[in-house]
């Protein structure tokens, strides 16, 4: 049995892991009619390298090998079994649909297999985050297929059921600034009582060192409330950046505030961060969720 590491390219082609996980295959590119044969020579084109690499590993994959499925930013979907190929150039059955900027489609190199729903998270829009010491390497990175011999296999399964580890498919969606003005609009649905900063000046203001705060509210108590968000896993480093913002306050108001770190990465918490949460000044975390309902109009 060989473990492989295959990418998913979601940036070029949206939702392209949500259709692996319906479809129970990963899939490659590269048509046969672009100069890249599955047997025969390869024409020497810009992605001849790339085809190269891929179509070794493609002959080289079995039945019952294990393929983990690869996303940006260091996060790996589900791990599948290998249950069947359909790479041969006669073979090609697009994922990406034909069109006249690609008349033969995209993704036609099926590998078919049995997604382990025993491993990760239960709901298929939520993807796992590699922890610093269960990450492929680069060569292992650079390619669209290759095989994995920088992690064994039971630490990358205990890396894929630790909760810590399990964020939202879409928490790097670039929604930050969003968030922070939601918040500024809406602060009640973070905490009730908060208030947006009653003094612009200081609401926007940019300290002393140059950096500046995401939102500031005002609690029950009059107190003053500094907000930060993240859009994935938080880590110690911001809550450090957080408290440089308190002292900031305090340094230039007089004012003691209270933080509040809002993120989008996993709910269960790192312990590295756990602790360096409940060090003085205490921080409070809280992780969001997007939710959008959509209801048709009369």
């Amino acid at each position: 049995m060989t473990l492989w590491k295959i990418n998913c390219m979601e940036d070029e082609y949206p939702g392209m892991w949500q259709r692996w996980f319906l479809h129970q295959c990963v899939a490659v590119g590269w048509h046969s009619d672009w100069g890249y044969p599955l047997s025969g020579p390869i024409e020497a084109t810009e992605g001849a390298t790339g085809w190269s690499w891929a179509r070794n590993a493609l002959q080289k994959i079995r039945d019952r090998d294990l393929i983990v499925v690869a996303l940006k930013h260091h996060r790996v979907g589900r791990l599948g079994e290998v249950t069947g190929k359909a790479i041969s150039d006669e073979d090609w059955n697009p994922l990406v649909p034909r069109s006249s900027i690609a008349p033969q489609g995209e993704m036609g190199r099926r590998i078919y297999v049995r997604w382990d729903m025993t491993i990760g998270p239960d709901d298929r829009e939520m993807v796992i985050s590699l922890p610093e010491l269960t990450r492929f390497n680069p060569n292992e990175l650079r390619w669209t297929l290759s095989e994995v011999k920088s992690i064994s296999l039971p630490d990358l399964k205990n890396a894929m059921n630790d909760q810590s580890n399990w964020v939202a498919l879409w928490s790097h969606f670039d929604y930050e600034r969003a968030l922070s003005g939601y918040i500024a609009a809406y602060p009640h649905r973070l905490e009730d009582g908060l208030l947006p900063y009653p003094n612009e000046k200081i609401r926007e203001r940019v300290f002393r060192d140059q950096s500046r705060l995401d939102v500031l509210l005002l609690d029950r108590d009059e107190t003053p409330v500094i907000v930060e968000c993240k859009q994935g896993q938080p880590t110690a480093a911001d809550l450090q950046q957080l408290r440089r913002y308190i002292q900031n306050l305090q340094a230039e108001t007089g004012r003691t505030a209270r933080g509040i770190l809002v993120h989008g990465g996993a709910r269960k918490l790192r312990g590295d961060v756990q602790t360096s949460a409940s060090a003085s000044p205490k921080i409070e975390i809280v992780q969001y969720k997007l939710d959008v309902d959509f209801t048709p109009c009369n």
